[in-house]
């Protein structure tokens, strides 16, 4: 018995040796992350001295086993619709960054920070491969930028910085919180070690696990589903376009993420809505992002039962909306909170859950509803009808219910007049209301679907 367990554990030995010896070779190739470098107003890019070997990540075995894994979930019950492969371990690349996100919607909701606090960007940060920014050493960037570079063009700097900020000043401890967070909700087979999704061969998920992260934020974190709607958005004077093509070819895709590397290969989450459903879907570990974004395409058919093309109308609505999301103006620097020290996360009063927009300072309320999907089914919607401002949801307690409000926001008095009309010729009920003052809370008067 003895000989036995001796012989298992060489074999165990010279097992994990290849793998420390496959991973020293393949990590240098592998991260180059994400597939959006072509998109980038000036991507900061470190270029290899020598040619470098690349794994083949068709043959191995754990996180690179031949074959892609897939999972879809209704994001209102989590029940799965269909999974393949869901439980295999991956390399989540960049869509790490959603847990460095959901653990940033969670402080600004708690007032640790604000869209408008701004971040430190060490030297950390700065040296971090491939796709970024472009930030400074010392500099700082707002948490809204560091979000929008995350959700668009999967900028790794700004990952870095916001996970330091989050970490106290030290990203290994937000990656710590980053792996509670994951178990806490029940991401048994997932290790965060970095914020960004930079190789690390200890840093895997599953697609199940990351289905139960993106409804997490899908589901807990409405109001910042906008972040991950935008296409492009001004950075200092340049434009960040996001690479999620989804977004562009999908009927009611709302985002999410996109990620690559050498080893963790083509990968995509998905939210979208249809008919009052919202579903997730997950694609790992693809061969290329053409088959990539065909078999979320078909994962995501296959749930709702049927497939809708995108209009170009459609198309041109959906970018009006993303830019003027993207483009609010900041709160004016009187009603702005204070900025906290950059050493760690101060406990500070949040001014407001979105930037409010002073050119369009008017809303239209369309009501109280009782399910999440189906208040932002009608604010999408009804911002497709009119062309014009952004949709928005939030929760509001009321009588000791949970509600979602939802609304058009951003537009002008006479384009919210306009909104409005076309609602009422709907048969549903809107109001118009001052936007910079409209706390959601007073959303009570209006009338609960009562689905």
């Amino acid at each position: 018995m003895l000989a036995w367990k001796t012989g298992s554990a060489k074999k165990s030995l010279v097992v994990a040796g290849l793998c420390l010896a496959a991973w020293a070779v393949a990590a240098p190739a592998q991260a180059r992350a994400d597939h959006n470098v072509r998109h980038v107003f000036h991507p900061v890019l470190s270029a290899p001295s020598a040619p470098q070997m690349q794994a083949d990540a068709s043959t191995g075995f754990g996180p690179t086993a031949p074959g892609p894994s897939s999972i879809v979930i209704d994001a209102a019950s989590g029940q799965v619709i269909a999974a393949s492969g869901a439980d295999i371990p991956r390399y989540p690349a960049s869509l790490t960054k959603l847990m460095t996100l959901d653990l940033a919607f969670q402080a600004l909701r708690d007032g640790h920070m604000t869209l408008d606090t701004q971040i430190p960007v060490s030297g950390h940060a700065v040296s971090v491969e491939p796709v970024k920014l472009g930030l400074q050493p010392g500099s700082t960037i707002s948490v809204h930028d560091a979000i929008l570079a995350m959700t668009t063009m999967s900028a790794n700097d700004a990952a870095t910085a916001l996970g330091e900020y989050l970490g106290g000043g030290s990203e290994a401890h937000c990656a710590e919180m980053m792996t509670l967070r994951a178990h806490a909700l029940g991401m048994a087979q997932t290790q965060f070690y970095n914020t960004s999704g930079l190789p690390n061969p200890g840093q895997v998920t599953t697609a199940r696990d990351l289905s139960i992260l993106a409804r997490d934020i899908v589901v807990n974190f409405p109001e910042d589903q906008q972040f991950f709607e935008v296409q492009e958005f001004d950075f200092r004077g340049h434009s960040v376009y996001s690479n999620n093509l989804m977004l562009k070819s999908y009927a009611g895709a709302t985002g999410m993420k996109t990620g690559y590397t050498n080893l963790a290969r083509h990968n995509l989450i998905t939210s979208a809505t249809r008919d009052g459903r919202v579903l997730i879907g997950v694609e790992l570990h693809e061969p290329s992002w053409g088959v990539t974004y065909q078999q979320m395409t078909a994962l995501l058919d296959g749930g709702f039962g049927g497939h809708i093309p995108v209009t170009e109308a459609q198309i041109a609505a959906r970018q009006q909306q993303v830019v003027r999301t993207a483009q609010a103006a900041v709160i004016p620097s009187s009603q702005a909170a204070p900025r906290p020290p950059v050493s760690h996360p101060p406990v500070v009063q949040v001014a407001s859950r979105m930037r409010q927009s002073t050119s369009g300072s008017w809303a239209a309320q369309l009501g109280l509803f009782s399910r999440m999907s189906k208040a932002r089914i009608e604010a999408v919607a009804v911002r497709q009808i009119s062309g014009v401002g952004f949709p928005r949801i939030a929760r509001v307690q009321l009588h000791g219910k949970t509600l979602w409000n939802a609304q058009v926001a951003g537009l002008s008095l006479a384009t919210a007049h306009e909104t409005c009309n076309a609602v009422a010729a709907r048969g549903s009920s809107c109001r118009i209301v001052a936007f910079p003052s409209d706390h959601l809370a007073m959303a009570a008067s209006a009338t609960d679907d009562g689905t």
